[in-house]
Parts: C-alpha cells; sequence; structure tokens
C-alpha cells in the first residue's frame, strides 16, 4: 500500500468516538449530535422530482464535462451571485460530484512532485486539505485562524522564502469551523502573492450560500478577480457545492470554475478518475441551481437558529460573532475541549467536536483549535435550541 497513507491522521470523528468511548449518557435524556456538519433541514423538493423524473437515464454512461444544460445552469447562477462577465460554460466550468472528492481530486492533480510542493491551508482546517495533500506528497502548510487576525488566516506572517515552495493555497470562506468570511481585500492580496510567487489558488466556498445578513453575502475568489479586470480568472478556481445551499449532501453534486487552463487538465485527469456524474443527478442540479427562492428560506431557518442559540449561550460563552454557515465556534470554559466534551455527553448526552480535532500546533507549538469547540448547528430548530439549553446549564454548574 502506498506508504503515505501512514501519514494521514485519525478523522475528527474518529478521535471522537475514541474519547466517547466508555460513556454512558443519561438515559432520560435524548441525544442531540451538534458534531458533523450534514445538513438536517428539508431537501429542496423540485430535486428530487427531477431526480425521479429521469431515472430511466441511469442505464447512460455520463460524460466526464456533465451535459451542457447543466453547465449553462451554473454559469448563469454563479455570473448572477457574483457579479461575474458570463463565465464560459464549455471551458471555465466543471459539475462535480461534491466539493470534498473534487477538492481530493484536485490536489492529486496539481502537484508537481518534481520540486518543493507546499501547501497552505487555513488552520483549524477542513481535514480533506490536508490528506490530500499528503497523499500527493505534498506538505501542508498551516496558517493558523486566531481571534487577533478575525480567525482568517495571516498571510503577511509568510515570509517570502516559504511562499516560494508554495505550489497552492486553499481558502475556506465561510470558514470552516470558524466562520469568518474573507473580504474581497484579502482576496486580492493573496492573488498579488500567487502572481509574485507562481502558486494556484483554490476557495472552497461551499458555505456562500448560508450568510446571516440578507443585505450582505459573502464574496469569493472569482469576484475577487472580476473587481481587479482578471476575467481569465487565472490561477483562481472555486469549488460549490449544493449540499448545505439546497440541503442536498447525498445528491454529491457540485462544481468547480475559474482559470480554463486549469479546468482543462483537471477535466482530463477526471476522465481517468472515472468520477463523472450521473445524468440523473444532473437533471436534479439543473432544478437547483435554477432557483433561489427555496435558499432563501433555508437561509431564514439558520437565522432563526442563530438568534436562538446565541441567546441561550452568550451569557456563559464566548464566541465569535457568526458571520455565514452553520458552526459556532465557541471557547470552553477553562480551555480543556477534550475533557469539556466527554463529560457534556456523559451528563447531558450532547455530542460536540473538540477544536483541537480540526487544527494541528502552529508555527508557535499550539494548536489554534484547542480550547474551542465547533457546534453544528443543522438539526431542527427545537433540537438545537435543546441542545443549546443542556449546554448551559452544563456550563453554568461547573462555574
Amino acid at each position: 500500500m502506498n506508504p503515505d497513507l501512514d501519514a494521514l491522521h485519525p478523522y475528527p470523528f474518529e478521535k471522537l468516538a475514541a474519547l466517547k468511548a466508555g460513556v454512558t449518557p443519561p438515559e432520560g435524556l435524548s441525544h442531540i449530535p451538534l458534531t458533523i456538519g450534514e445538513p438536517q433541514h428539508a431537501p429542496y423538493a423540485a430535486a428530487l422530482e427531477a431526480l425521479h423524473a429521469h431515472q430511466g437515464e441511469f442505464v447512460r454512461y455520463p460524460a466526464t464535462a456533465g451535459t451542457p444544460e447543466l453547465r449553462r445552469a451554473i454559469a448563469a447562477w454563479a455570473s448572477r451571485r457574483f457579479a461575474l462577465k458570463a463565465l464560459d460554460d464549455d471551458h471555465q466550468v466543471l459539475p462535480v460530484n461534491g466539493t470534498r472528492e473534487a477538492i481530493f481530486a484536485f490536489v492529486q492533480a496539481a502537484l508537481d512532485r518534481t520540486r518543493p510542493a507546499r501547501v497552505a491551508m487555513p488552520n483549524p482546517f477542513y481535514q480533506i486539505y490536508e490528506g490530500a495533500t499528503l497523499l500527493a506528497g505534498g506538505t501542508p502548510l498551516y496558517l493558523d485562524c486566531r481571534p487577533e487576525t478575525g480567525f482568517r488566516p495571516d498571510l503577511d506572517a509568510v515570509p517570502a522564502e516559504t511562499w516560494r515552495d508554495v505550489q497552492l493555497v486553499f481558502l475556506c470562506s465561510p470558514g470552516n469551523p470558524t466562520g469568518a468570511v474573507t473580504p474581497l481585500a484579502d482576496f486580492a492580496r493573496l492573488i498579488a502573492l500567487a502572481d509574485e510567487f507562481d502558486f494556484l489558488i483554490a476557495s472552497d466556498e461551499c458555505y456562500s450560500e448560508l450568510y446571516l445578513d440578507e443585505m450582505a453575502p459573502p464574496p469569493g475568489l472569482l469576484q475577487a478577480c472580476a473587481e481587479l479586470g482578471r476575467h481569465d480568472y487565472r490561477r483562481c478556481l472555486v469549488f460549490h457545492s449544493l449540499s448545505k445551499r439546497s440541503n442536498l449532501p447525498g445528491l454529491r453534486s457540485g462544481f468547480v470554475a475559474g482559470d480554463a487552463k486549469l479546468i482543462a487538465p483537471f477535466k482530463r485527469y477526471r476522465t481517468y478518475h472515472g468520477c463523472a456524474m450521473s445524468l440523473p443527478v444532473q437533471h436534479a442540479a439543473i432544478a437547483a441551481w435554477h432557483d433561489e427562492a427555496h435558499v432563501c428560506v433555508n437561509r431564514e431557518a439558520y437565522r432563526a437558529k442563530f438568534a436562538a442559540v446565541t441567546e441561550i449561550l452568550a451569557p456563559v460563552m464566548d464566541f465569535p460573532a457568526p458571520e455565514a454557515g452553520f458552526y459556532l465556534w465557541p471557547a470552553v470554559p477553562g480551555g480543556d475541549d477534550e475533557a469539556f466534551t466527554r463529560a457534556l455527553y456523559a451528563e447531558q448526552h450532547v455530542s460536540v467536536l473538540p477544536g483541537r480535532y480540526m487544527g494541528r500546533d502552529g508555527v508557535d507549538g499550539v494548536n489554534p483549535g484547542a480550547g474551542r469547540l465547533r457546534l453544528a448547528l443543522v438539526a431542527e430548530a427545537d433540537a438545537t435550541a435543546e441542545a443549546a439549553r443542556r449546554l448551559r446549564r452544563f456550563v453554568e454548574r461547573r462555574a
């Protein structure tokens, strides 16, 4: 087997299972998980109807590039959402089976193993960035996201000699787990660094449609390119998904868009990799990308949950004001996120994820996730509020 497999860390939920092993929670309390970022709201019904209506097309092999109709729907949505000049749906858009597999695959296709291959990523981070890097023969470069930088990577903290070895930079905006939104100025700063040091930028924007201020949608990397007049989106790719936007995580449908000179070889890689999207799923995706009304309803449901949960927890826990996504990132009273997580499960039957499981030791030898929790507010409103009340009681009893 590939020896690089031995470099992979256990996935956060494996660590969580080990942490909770042997603990017996109260039988009288139902279990409320706030761990996995799997949307529990109703999926977009018209997408499911389209999937059913076209199920006969499972007998056909799909093309790697997807159908022209799907690419046009994606290009039209992205152009509206991010104020772009019309994306070239033939050369700047590629449908993919969700952002997770596309991110992993892109790293394998992008890294040049004949020279130093550092991949920069926010810290804490979505674990696929690191795993993909290690299995492609690269070296992770962790960019700490701390309160003093607004929980965004500090690009200016990286010296020039380090940037010279970087081949790829990951951004995640809105951030998982912090919820921080990357402003256009930060995108522009990173684009300038990419030009100077010749690296690629991959922006994971799968939470972009879950934001709390309806008048302030999070900007994106291609939007920053367009404002700079870079309509070829040179060196830049974005990754989007229907999982969070349309509550369709099991559909495994998303897209990559940006620099045509990156899309073309990535499509060639994917042709050999064998990961074309089935035709019924493409029809479902077309329906979802064409409709915004259900997305507005989805955002409103998350806003209501954030309002309820933050009101309950703000008196007893400190957390950054959420901007977007569906996570809270509170500091743990007392600082020990693992002990807190285990005791909370034992006493209140609520599962949360220790923040340290999302990060690695940074430049100062400290894991920026340690001492925090990731709370995924994905369950229905009543269950989420009940979990917050139990969490508050737990904190107050320990005070």
